[in-house]
């Protein structure tokens, strides 16, 4: 989505054609910190941060550390071949949202934990009033018609989704009134 991100990587090599890496690029240390940089660029911008961003990704760059570290190992040791240079390790040392947009993105984490926790509620409640009706139902305790019922169902969802405390309302009368 192009949200900026911070990236550390930990990379751990060693010049293993000594020719190649003084006599193929000007200077190997400046050609490795252009090539790191770029094979992360592109590493970024071949996965998603995370199922925010892509529902559908099979590989996130907060979630799938293994296979991340694999194709940045792989990106960088193809680019720092041609310098004779052997990568040994390749990993992400550091990843998160930008200062400028952290802030943005947690709210957006919490707003959907909240959505799924509310669901759940949602689901749970739904049983619940089910289950007491059936009840009711079955040990003839109450007929209901079809008025009746869905008072008795929403009172109860009211009840049992709402955040805060109920307070009990006594009907001395009945419920048509």
């Amino acid at each position: 989505m192009g949200n900026p991100i911070l990236i550390s990587v930990i990379l751990v090599w060693r010049v293993e054609d000594t020719f190649k890496a003084i006599f193929d690029v000007d200077n190997y240390t400046g050609f490795i910190k252009i090539q790191t940089d770029s094979a992360v660029r592109k590493l970024a911008g071949s996965f998603p941060y995370d199922h925010f961003e892509d529902e559908k990704a099979t590989i996130t760059l907060s979630t799938n550390f293994d296979d991340i570290n694999a194709a940045l190992e792989n990106e960088v040791s193809e680019r720092l071949e041609i310098a004779g240079i052997k990568v040994i390790e390749s990993r992400i040392a550091y990843l998160a949202y930008a200062p400028e947009i952290a802030h943005s993105m947690l709210r957006r984490q919490q707003a959907s934990a909240v959505v799924a926790a509310r669901h759940k509620i949602v689901e749970g409640a739904v049983g619940m009033v089910e289950s007491a009706l059936d009840l009711l139902s079955s040990k003839n305790i109450i007929t209901f018609d079809d008025d009746k019922k869905a008072t008795m169902v929403s009172n109860l969802m009211v009840v049992l989704c709402g955040d805060s405390e109920t307070k009990p309302v006594i009907n001395t009368g009945t419920l048509n009134q």
